[in-house]
C-alpha cells in the first residue's frame, strides 16, 4: 500500500517484541521470567484505586476540558512547583492519556520540516519516531558509560548548528537510569540560550532517584520559557493502564497543544483524572516504600551481574533499569538477548533497542520481585558459563 512518508519508516518498540516472544514461549510450556517491560511490578496504591472507583459510582464519566479538570492541572501545578523547584500554573498545565502526548504534541507544534532535534542515544525509541513524525531530522548524541550515562557535551556542543530546534534529555533515564548532573544541564542551558532552541525534558521516572533528587532543567534561569516537561503517573504511582500523564510548558504553547489534543483525543478520561488528583494529594507513603524497595533491588541485581564473568554494571541512580555492558563477552547485543531468553529462560532488551550506542549492553528492568531476580541472575550465570 501507498502510505504517508511520516509513517514509511515507524518500527515498533523492541520491549512489545520482546514481551511477544517470551510470551509465545510461554504459550508453548517454557517459564520465562520477565525483564523486558518497563512497568511497576506494584498494584496501584488502594487509594487511588479508590478514588477512580467512586468516581465512576458517582457518575462522573462524561467528557471533560480538553486540558485536564481544573482540580487535577492545579495539583500538578502544585507538586511540581513544589518538586521541580520553579513556580508553575495551572496554565501552563495539559494533561493527556498517558506521558506520550506529551512527547509528541510539543513535538509537533514546535518542530518544522528541515528542522534539527537533538535526542539521547540510547534512548526511547519514541524520541526519533516523533521526530520524524513532524518532518524534523533527528540528530542522536552519544551517552557515555564513563560519565554515568549522561551526554557525551562535546558530541552535544558539535551537533549545534543553525537548523537546531529542539533538544531531548531524559533523566533519569531510559534504559540506563542515569541522572544527569545539574553541570550538564547548566551546560544545555546555556546553549539553548545562545543558539535559540527549546529543550524537552522527559521526567517521567523523576521520583525514582536513589541517592539525590535529579534537577529539572527548567528550573535554571532562563529556561521556563524554553523547556517542556513530560511527566506523569505510570512509574511513580504504579499507574500504567490508567493512562495519564501530563506536560507542563509556556501557556502560549500549552494552547496549542491543547488544540492538537482537541482534534485527536478529545480529553482524557475523567474518573482517571480524579484518581490523580488523589495520588497527588493522597499520602506518599506508599511511593516511598516502592522506591526503598526498588532501591534494594538494584543493589542486589547490580551485585549479582558484576559477579558474572564478561559482566560489568554501573549502579543506577534513577528508573528502574539496570544497563550492564556486556562487550567481554564477545557477543552482539541482539544475540544475547535471544540467547538470555532461549537458553536461559530470562527475557531482557538488547542495547540497541533503544539506539546504535546501545550495542554492547543488554536493559534488565528490575521492577519484578526480588525471588524472581534472584533466579534470573542464576539462570544467567548458568546459560552464560556455557559460551
Amino acid at each position: 500500500m501507498d502510505f504517508a512518508e511520516r509513517v514509511q519508516n515507524l518500527t515498533p518498540e523492541g520491549a512489545y517484541h520482546m514481551l511477544a516472544r517470551a510470551q509465545a514461549l510461554e504459550a508453548a510450556g517454557y517459564p520465562i521470567i520477565h525483564l523486558e517491560i518497563g512497568q511497576p511490578d506494584f498494584p496501584t496504591f488502594e487509594n487511588i484505586v479508590d478514588a477512580g472507583i467512586q468516581s465512576i459510582r458517582d457518575g462522573f464519566t462524561r467528557y471533560t476540558p480538553t486540558a485536564g479538570i481544573k482540580p487535577l492541572r492545579e495539583a500538578i501545578a502544585l507538586q511540581a512547583s513544589q518538586r521541580k523547584g520553579f513556580p508553575v500554573k495551572p496554565g501552563q498545565v495539559v494533561v493527556g492519556p498517558g506521558a506520550k502526548p506529551a512527547l509528541f504534541f510539543p513535538t509537533l507544534a514546535l518542530v518544522r520540516p528541515g528542522d534539527e532535534v537533538i535526542y539521547p542515544d540510547p534512548g526511547f525509541p519514541t524520541y526519533p519516531a516523533m521526530i520524524a513524525v513532524a518532518g524534523g531530522t533527528p540528530v542522536p548524541v552519544p551517552l557515555r558509560e564513563e560519565d554515568d550515562f549522561s551526554f557525551d557535551l562535546q558530541a552535544f556542543d558539535r551537533a549545534i548548528n543553525q537548523r537546531t530546534r529542539l533538544v531531548i534529555i531524559n533523566s533519569p533515564s531510559n534504559p540506563t537510569g542515569g541522572v544527569m548532573p545539574l553541570a550538564a544541564l547548566q551546560h544545555i542551558a546555556a546553549a539553548a540560550q545562545e543558539h535559540d532552541f527549546w529543550v524537552l525534558s522527559d521526567e517521567i521516572y523523576d521520583q525514582l532517584v536513589y541517592e539525590a533528587p535529579a534537577p529539572s532543567i527548567a528550573a535554571l534561569p532562563g529556561m521556563a520559557g524554553r523547556t517542556v516537561i513530560c511527566d506523569g503517573f505510570s512509574k511513580a504511582y504504579a499507574m500504567t493502564g490508567w493512562r495519564l500523564g501530563f506536560g507542563i510548558m509556556p501557556e502560549a504553547l500549552a494552547e496549542r497543544v491543547e488544540l492538537l489534543l482537541t482534534h485527536s483525543i478529545g480529553c482524557t478520561a475523567s474518573f482517571t483524572q480524579v484518581a490523580g488528583v488523589e495520588a497527588l494529594h493522597g499520602p506518599q507513603d506508599e511511593v516511598h516504600r516502592v522506591v526503598a524497595e526498588y532501591r534494594r533491588r538494584r543493589d542486589m541485581l547490580v551485585a549479582g551481574l558484576n559477579q558474572i564473568p564478561g559482566i560489568t554494571c554501573r549502579l543506577p541512580q534513577g528508573a528502574f533499569y539496570v544497563f550492564p555492558n556486556i562487550t567481554r563477552l564477545g557477543k552482539s547485543s541482539d544475540w544475547l538477548a535471544d540467547y538470555l531468553l532461549t537458553e536461559a529462560g530470562v527475557a531482557v532488551l538488547p542495547g540497541t533497542s533503544f539506539g546504535a550506542n546501545g550495542e554492547g549492553y543488554l536493559r534488565l528492568c528490575f521492577a519484578n520481585s526480588m525471588p524472581n531476580l534472584q533466579q534470573a541472575l542464576t539462570q544467567m550465570a548458568g546459560a552464560l558459563a556455557k559460551l
